[in-house]
């Protein structure tokens, strides 16, 4: 190999020379998968604390350490333009000689972040699929290492079974599947149902975690389900009682370590608490808000996902807040506006909305009603590594730091 000798470059200065030779390097080292850096990292995002005014959303890099480099952005799936898709897919499983379900395993949408090139997945961290279910349709039993939910939007959701336990479930119900336990669902009455299923698949895909199985022993019929086990609302018996925690049984349920081992928060009991809660002064960056947590130990029902529902009062206004976490919400009751990075979301019946990490964003009731909306983010993982970050900022202007742990 050739000796290449070059002068040293002026005090304070880059030798365009030295990038030259590199980059003449590379055109032979990008044959064997080697990149010799010839260019400074450039994260998408500035460093947290250093802008406190503006939208705070920074921008992609260029050159070589930009190649796929991706950022979520603020983006809005209204209810009557996606429902349109699901009436389609379902006239045509109504149809079809073979079940969509079959080849494809769900009758769903996947919704697409347009910061994410096409990844199926609305946050950097979460998947967001809406199924819909014909009556009759089942999906076999499975298992797989994301964690998972059904946040329920039509008025009945079919059921879902979970490691032996049936839930019936209705409007608002959040029903979880947390790794390791073994699921099937389906829809017993005479009207489509509509949910959303919620994963942390692309955490899972990015660690090359992510695996599916769907040979349950023992699991019966030509539609292969599980059998129940369990009478229905076994999991809500024994830990629906706030700060009264059973010692008699087992809290594990399924092969994932130390899982969430209650399925089926009702949406009645979430709606009922937020609306006697209304009359307390609240948060100011959040409004009236509840988290759902796991029973046992108090913590975030899953180490990655963070879900929560919150209560919005006429004409209440939220200031500014940022975190470091992704987030989306659907709208459960009422109506209102949520700005973020230079947008305006008008939601309202089953809208979903995405508001990105680092950015700041605001929550408005502009109804007459009370209004309610869920939110999954990514909370729960950024602190458990250490990651999590919030401000807020006052109408004045003042930036707080809300969490520095």
């Amino acid at each position: 190999m050739a000796t290449v000798t070059m002068k040293a470059p002026a005090p304070g200065g880059l030798s365009n020379k030295a990038r030259e030779l590199m980059e003449a390097i590379n055109t032979d080292a990008g044959k064997h998968n080697i990149w010799v850096r010839t260019q400074a990292n450039a994260p998408a995002q500035r460093p947290w604390f250093s802008e406190t005014s503006g939208e705070g959303s920074g921008q992609l890099a260029s050159g070589r350490v930009a190649v796929n480099q991706m950022k979520t952005v603020p983006y809005m799936w209204k209810w009557n333009e996606y429902n349109g898709y699901l009436k389609q897919i379902s006239e045509i499983a109504s149809k079809a000689d073979v079940s969509p379900i079959e080849f494809a395993d769900r009758q769903s949408i996947l919704l697409l972040n347009p910061g994410l090139n096409g990844r199926l997945q609305v946050t950097n961290t979460i998947r967001c699929a809406i199924s819909i279910y014909n009556p009759g349709d089942v999906a076999p039993v499975h298992l797989h290492s994301p964690n998972a939910s059904r946040t329920i939007l039509s008025d009945k959701g079919g059921y879902t079974v979970v490691e032996g336990e049936r839930v019936t479930a209705s409007r608002g119900d959040l029903i979880l599947t947390p790794n390791g336990t073994w699921h099937d669902h389906g829809n017993d009455s005479g009207e489509p149902v509509i949910w959303i299923d919620t994963l942390d698949w692309p955490l899972m895909e990015f660690l090359d975690a992510a695996w599916v199985d769907h040979n349950m022993p023992g699991a019966q019929g030509n539609t292969n389900v599980q059998a129940v086990t369990v009478k229905e609302g076994y999991s809500r018996n024994l830990y629906s009682h706030g700060g009264i925690k059973p010692t008699f049984v087992d809290h594990q349920r399924g092969v994932g370590h130390a899982p969430a081992p209650l399925f089926h928060y009702r949406g009645e009991d979430v709606k009922e608490m937020l609306h006697a809660l209304r009359n307390e002064k609240g948060d100011p960056y959040e409004g009236i808000k509840v988290d759902f947590v796991n029973p046992v130990t108090g913590e975030p029902v899953f180490k990655t996902l963070n879900y929560s529902a919150q209560l919005l009062r006429p004409g209440e206004e939220t200031e500014w807040k940022r975190e470091t976490a992704g987030t989306y919400y659907v709208c459960i009751e009422g109506s209102g506006v949520t700005e973020v990075g230079g947008k305006r979301f008008e939601w309202g019946h089953n809208d979903l909305f995405v508001v990105p990490n680092f950015l700041w964003r605001r929550h408005i009731n502009t109804g007459k009603t009370d209004a309610v909306i869920y939110s999954v983010s990514d909370a729960a993982l950024m602190r458990n590594i250490g990651q999590y970050y919030a401000q807020g900022r006052a109408r004045g202007g003042e930036v707080t730091e809300l969490v520095l742990h």
